[in-house]
């Protein structure tokens, strides 16, 4: 067995605690960009400044959001889950401060484009292609089979921010490749989002002595799983397709019922599980959305749908992970504090607002879109600093 091995390399490790665990350093640098590059992307929106960074302001967004900030998180996460899975030595010390700092440069190089763009987008590429071969590397060493589908959403995504790259100056195949990356996260969160949102419930509903038990998984969650990768992979090449559309209304319906199988209505005295039945329910609504905006694109609006995922389920998913993770991994109890419902209420409130801002008339759309995005970059600032000295320090005794 390699876990002791493991796990006694954690704890002989003496460099600095924000490398000593990949969770750390990406978690804060992951949050403190979002903070920053939305504070960017609104400036430049709200002052109609027509790029950033050397390429369109949309276009700089999008990639920033999705392989910049979701892709900082998802690193950061993998890197702590995996030991976990596999048994295998974790990253610490030097080979983390390394990726992290390949990821920082991959920030800069898209904010300042060096003069050579194939230099800038080789070295932006390099981040998550390393991080997917060493997933890759560490899942088949381990025979963890059942992760297989993680390495080839992190490759998707790898390939995705090459080809972002590549063709950025084709706008109908960077359409293609921007909704296969959304669907990146979208598949991660129903894949690993169902393990841990039942299991975490589970766990809490026992400690308090309660009866009720979210359903076990089963036949019924691999049959959501597989409804979902269907529907977005349809949603990816044939976006304007009907049948897409309802299946992807079709997925948003199954997951609605996975959902309910969790009995998040229990957890409602706890923040730090409810939030996670929350962050679900985003992407249950982002499904049935993005299905209707197929179906009734005169009444459902793509970005609203978009948005529904990205804002939504992305960012409540990733702040119940980030604070839920932090608190466990620093020895802190694993309850939310005022500052922490604080943080959920902010990142929800921006995706409402974000979401159904839409619909508000024509001289409000500007006032409510910038709301949204002080209250969803709020959220992420008030997670570094309430989470910033944690992640930096030694893990507590307790």
């Amino acid at each position: 067995m390699q876990l002791p091995h493991a796990l006694s390399r954690r704890r002989d490790y003496a460099g600095p605690a924000i490398f000593s665990f990949g969770f750390r350093p990406f978690f804060l640098g992951g949050a403190s960009f979002a903070l920053l590059s939305l504070a960017i992307w609104i400036t430049a929106f709200a002052f109609g400044l027509p790029e950033i960074g050397g390429r369109p302001a949309l276009t700089w967004h999008v990639h920033e959001m999705l392989f910049g900030f979701f892709a900082a998180i998802a690193v950061g996460f993998l890197l702590t889950a995996i030991p976990n899975w596999t048994g295998r030595l974790p990253i610490t010390g030097s080979g983390l401060a390394g990726l992290f700092g390949l990821w920082v440069l991959g920030r800069t190089i898209m904010m300042v484009p060096l003069p050579w763009h194939w230099v800038g987008a080789f070295l932006d590429s390099l981040f998550l292609a390393l991080f997917a071969a060493f997933v890759w590397r560490e899942i088949l060493a381990s025979g963890n089979t059942r992760n297989l589908p993680v390495c080839l959403l992190i490759t998707l995504l790898a390939v995705a921010n090459i080809a972002f790259h590549i063709f950025e100056g084709d706008p109908a195949t960077l359409q293609i490749v921007t909704r296969a990356a959304l669907a990146v996260p979208a598949m991660l969160i129903s894949v690993i989002g169902g393990r841990i949102v039942p299991s975490f419930t589970r766990n809490w509903l026992v400690q308090k002595g309660r009866t009720q038990r979210p359903s076990p998984a089963g036949l019924f969650d691999t049959f959501a799983l597989i409804v979902a990768a269907m529907a977005f992979a349809g949603w990816v090449f044939f976006p304007f397709n009907i049948a897409a559309g309802a299946l992807l209304v079709l997925a948003g319906g199954v997951h609605a019922i996975r959902l309910a199988r969790w009995c998040g209505w229990h957890t409602r005295s706890e923040a730090l599980v409810w939030i996670l039945h929350v962050g679900y329910g985003w992407l249950v609504l982002a499904m049935f959305l993005l299905g209707l905006s197929v179906l009734a694109p005169e009444t459902v609006f793509t970005s609203a749908a978009i948005h529904a995922l990205t804002a939504g389920a992305m960012g409540v998913m990733i702040l119940a992970v980030m604070t839920r993770a932090t608190l466990g991994h620093t020895g802190q109890a694993r309850t939310a504090d005022g500052w922490t419902i604080a943080i959920y209420v902010l990142v929800i409130g921006a995706a409402i607002l974000r979401v159904f801002g839409g619909l508000a008339p024509y001289a409000a759309y500007m006032p409510t879109l910038i709301s949204a995005a002080i209250l969803w970059g709020s959220a992420f600032g008030l997670f570094a600093v309430r989470y910033g000295p944690l992640l930096v320090k030694r893990r507590s005794a307790a």
